[in-house]
């Protein structure tokens, strides 16, 4: 996460989250304007599973995973308990109440309310340089979905509201102390989604069956940085025919259209900008078709091809040729092989919004082509060795993405910030190792390691990315008691050093605060919990180690010099954090 927004993002394969599909239920969410926070706005205890896929995707979801898709599946009302309560608050001031309700209205159908709320009462400045370590931030986040089911009709619907605010920059204690102006950072969310899925069997004996997906959303975000203000709308719709087959146990198809409607309409107001086109809106409209065939070998074998079609109404038209090969080798190792390209739009400002909390000039190509496509190739063995009289799972991949196209965020200026397109080589591999092994009854160990090569071509030179480690190991030891009472669970993250943007070495207090690289540190997370009948709670600390990063503002002393930037964040900024819980459930069999 970031000092000025606070925005945690997940990075897949050596690249940003903005390089990863998201998807909620199997519909395409949290898109665009909404990329930055991804997760954020999706509570944890709503969560009923989450799936990642690295690398290449199905088609069927669309062209834009180019690194992998993750997809988040709710709580269902027709399988949830009745009502699920779920308080957490931590020492740090923050506090969360989550709670499901769900109810079958009849045999057929079922509906279900799910509510967050989520506030940081208190501001924290653990440094003293005068800025908020973390942003104080408040959500409110509503869910209503229904479910109906007949012998061959199921329809799911569902309608999401979200209101979120941030506060950050300056403490107001210490603003001011030199006669200054208070350097303050805020952001406002309105957010609301409608999705229905709805499916019809024609065929039962081979699972013939059409589908309509249909989601819209509206996504407002008004945000100050200083004098820096930065508005941005976004107006989604979506909308998905499949049809499926499956001819016999070895063959099976699946074929669509879809459409995608995005309107987006953007306001910055910045002194230091030196661009074209801003303020500005600009619609995207983009018709397609997918086939896509699986060829089934007694699961010993299984081939995925897939092929989309897509007229994009400002770049044309594109193809997105995907491949997924599964070989059993032996019965106890597993061959997979991918490959496949993706697309993606991409809005060089809100998804680098807290580059804006810096006096860094913008300076955008006015030819810029925000349209990137990449290849990604993958490769990885899995297999289960039987060991002492248990099974020891281990694991090895690599992926390799290669860009064809990129808008490349420039930061090797120390006083700005520069969106061109890719001329040269860009590229991200990830080698990744892992093992997992239950020691003995309820206990659990795996650990992993990752290294991660990721270069990018800045104006004739292929440097390393910046803020992106070269390797990461983390060991995570589980254990439950027999009599699944007590659960313990801890992770020891490793996380390896790597590459800043060029400082300014013309000043020395900046030199002294900004390294060209910064250092390897470790991070330690533990959670004990305790179940009974219907309720449980639980203890737990993040960041037990205590590490920070020094001095992570530049020029905190001055936020309206010339040096001044809160965006190289690299490491936590506040210590140790404690929190404690406790859940309640009210399961259905008790009415």
């Amino acid at each position: 996460s970031d000092a000025a927004t606070g925005a945690r993002q997940i990075r897949l394969l050596g690249l940003s989250g903005a390089y990863v599909q998201m998807l909620t239920e199997q519909v395409p969410n949290l898109r665009g304007i909404a990329s930055l926070y991804g997760l954020n706005y999706i509570p944890g205890p709503w969560m009923e599973s989450i799936q990642v896929s690295k690398g290449t995707s199905s088609v069927k979801n669309g062209y834009e995973a180019l690194t992998g898709q993750i997809n988040v599946e709710y709580k269902k009302p027709q399988t949830a308990d009745l009502l699920t309560v779920n308080l957490f608050g931590s020492h740090l001031g923050r506090l969360e109440v989550n709670t499901d309700a769900n109810f079958m209205l009849n045999d057929r159908l079922a509906t279900g309310i799910l509510v967050h709320y989520s506030n940081d009462l208190v501001s924290h400045d653990r440094n003293g340089d005068g800025f908020q370590d973390m942003p104080r931030t408040e959500q409110f986040n509503g869910m209503n979905r229904w479910y109906y089911k007949n012998e061959r009709f199921i329809s799911q619907t569902a309608v999401n509201v979200i209101y979120e605010t941030r506060e950050s920059g300056q403490d107001t204690h210490r603003a001011g102390e030199n006669g200054s102006e208070r350097y303050r950072i805020g952001i406002t969310t309105k957010r609301g989604v409608l999705y229905t899925k709805n499916g019809y069997i024609l065929n039962p004996e081979t699972n013939r069956s059409v589908a309509l997906i249909l989601s819209g959303s509206v996504h407002d975000q008004q945000s100050v940085f200083g004098h820096t203000s930065y508005d941005a709308d976004q107006y989604n719709a979506y909308a998905s025919l499949l049809y499926e087959d499956e001819f016999s146990s070895r063959h099976r198809i699946s074929a669509g259209v879809s459409f995608t409607y995005d309107r987006y309409e953007e306001k910055l107001d910045k002194a230091s900008f030196e661009g074209n086109g801003y303020p500005f809106s600009r619609t995207e409209t983009v018709p397609g078709a997918f086939l896509q065939y699986t060829f089934n070998l007694d699961d010993r074998l299984v081939v995925l091809a897939g092929l989309r079609g897509d007229y994009h109404n400002r770049y044309g038209f594109f193809i997105t040729p995907r491949l997924h090969v599964k070989y059993d080798i032996t019965s106890f190792l597993t061959a997979r092989l991918s490959a496949g390209k993706g697309y993606r739009t991409v809005n060089e400002l809100a998804e680098n919004s807290f580059l804006l909390a810096s006096s860094r000039q913008i300076a955008i190509d006015p030819q810029l082509n925000r349209f990137e496509g990449a290849w990604n190739y993958g490769a990885s063995l899995s297999s289960v060795i039987p060991l002492a009289g248990k099974d020891l799972s281990v694991g090895l991949e690599w992926y390799y993405t290669d860009f064809v196209r990129q808008v490349v965020t420039d930061l090797e200026n120390a006083h700005e910030v520069r969106f061109y397109n890719l001329e040269g080589r860009s590229y991200a591999q990830t080698v990744q190792a892992e093992a997992s092994y239950p020691f003995f009854r309820g206990f659990t160990l795996t650990a992993a390691y990752r290294y991660t090569d990721t270069k990018t071509d800045y104006r004739g030179l292929l440097r390393e990315k910046p803020l992106t480690g070269k390797y990461k190991a983390r060991a995570t030891a589980s254990y439950r008691t027999p009599l699944g009472k007590w659960q313990f669970d801890m992770t020891a993250s490793f996380n390896g050093p790597g590459r800043l943007p060029d400082p300014d070495r013309s000043v020395a207090k900046i030199t002294d605060t900004w390294k060209t690289h910064y250092p390897a540190y470790a991070l330690l997370n533990a959670q004990i919990t305790r179940y009974f009948r219907n309720w449980s709670v639980y203890i737990g600390g993040e960041n037990l180690t205590g590490y920070t990063q020094k001095n992570p503002i530049i020029g905190a002393d001055d936020p309206w010099g010339r040096f001044f930037d809160a965006s190289m964040i690299y490491a936590p900024i506040h210590g140790a954090k404690f929190y404690a819980g406790i859940r309640w459930t009210l399961p259905k069999k008790n009415l």
